[in-house]
């Protein structure tokens, strides 16, 4: 089994100042991953793709077949277009067994009832639950049920698999062990999918291309390690695990200025230097947050802390800045400062040892070797 390729270019009025305009595609076998913060559009753009919403602007070609349409007007229902839509919810039939579950689809096409039962416990084996084809959704885990779902998907053959989320309300285990089904069976049945998700490791470990959609346009697209390490979005650098802070190349460095201070960092980096040699060039830092160093000020007032800085000397690499929030990690705190935004990984020890809140001031410090360069713009 193979996949059909896709053109989708999807417009939709979704609500009032919101629109959807993306266009994209995929090659037969191709896994697009797609990216972006609540309510950029991602859901809107698969459901448009599925049948479930219709086209304002735009057409949609799945397989070489013109499914959708805005001129002329054209809309394939979705039962007929080759296309499954697969979301969070493993959305079975309750009534019906997993075994049951999985025929459905081949059943509703004419396949023969043993040779889709036969069939679907094929599939049930190879998700990962042989013998388990007599039992009912109710008697399944969340994520025994997931697997019935991708095997039932997968069932029937689909021209495009569309995977919205598949794994967000699933615990951390079982959500590894569902990514390696993925990515075994999709690579096996070269499923032409497109797969949203919130988490660079499902892009990393599944996908072969990467699209990043922010308030309803693509914002950068290629292939997944283009993105993730020069992303071109504070949105993209914070999927990545990056801070990125917008500026201008200076002196072969980076310059930028906030309010009355002036940042200015360099980089060791050979290519970096190189995208900072013409002085105005638009340029993005990009730094990782357990590089920056943290330390606190001897004011815990804001503008005390100003003034102490207005009368030392400048210096490379370090800057004044303001806690807004602090996160826990698995490895401790991540510290989120202002002007410019910047997030810190810290230790937990080291939150009570510096004596870190939100509202006080601190002291960031960069090592030239932790700063990359790239073109912003």
């Amino acid at each position: 089994m193979t996949g059909g390729a896709l053109e989708a270019h999807v417009g939709v009025g979704r609500r009032a100042g919101f629109r959807l305009d993306v266009a994209l595609s995929a090659e037969p076998g191709e896994i697009v991953a797609i990216m972006g913060s609540s309510g950029a559009g991602k859901s809107t753009l698969l459901s448009a793709i599925a049948g479930l919403v219709r086209l304002d602007e735009g057409r949609i070609v799945v397989d070489g077949w013109e499914v959708a349409s805005s001129r002329p007007r054209r809309h394939v229902p979705p039962a007929q277009r080759g296309v499954v839509l697969l979301g969070q919810e493993p959305r079975l039939f309750p009534h019906l067994t997993a075994r049951e579950n999985v025929a459905f689809g081949p059943r509703s096409r004419g396949v023969a009832r043993d040779v889709a039962r036969g069939d679907a416990d094929e599939w049930l084996w190879r998700v990962g639950l042989p013998g388990s084809g007599g039992h009912r959704p109710d008697e399944l885990s969340g994520g025994q049920q997931q697997r019935v779902a991708v095997a039932r998907a997968l069932a029937t053959s689909p021209k495009v698999l569309l995977l919205d989320e598949p794994l967000t309300a699933l615990d951390a285990e079982t959500a590894g062990d569902l990514r390696a089904l993925l990515h075994e069976q999709l690579h096996a049945t070269r499923s032409t999918t497109l797969l949203v998700t919130h988490d660079a490791v499902d892009a990393a470990a599944l996908a072969q291309r990467l699209v990043v959609v922010e308030d309803g346009a693509v914002t950068q697209e290629g292939t997944v390690r283009e993105v993730l390490t020069t992303p071109a979005t504070r949105f993209a650098a914070a999927v990545a695990g990056t801070n990125r802070l917008v500026g201008v190349a200076r002196d072969g460095g980076w310059c930028a200025r906030t309010g009355d201070t002036e940042i200015v960092l360099r980089s060791a980096d050979s290519a970096s230097r190189a995208a900072a040699r013409e002085d105005g060039t638009p340029l993005a830092a990009l730094v990782r947050p357990g590089a920056v160093r943290i330390e606190p000020v001897h004011e815990e007032s804001w503008t005390g802390a100003l003034r102490l800085a207005a009368q030392a000397a400048p210096e490379e690499g370090s800057w004044l800045a303001r806690i807004v929030r602090l996160e826990q990690t698995p490895a401790g705190a991540r510290i989120h400062t202002e002007s410019p935004a910047v997030a810190v990984d810290v230790s937990a020890d080291a939150v009570a040892e510096r004596g870190l809140a939100a509202g006080l001031p601190v002291r960031l410090r960069v090592a030239p070797a932790d700063v990359r360069l790239v073109a912003a713009g």
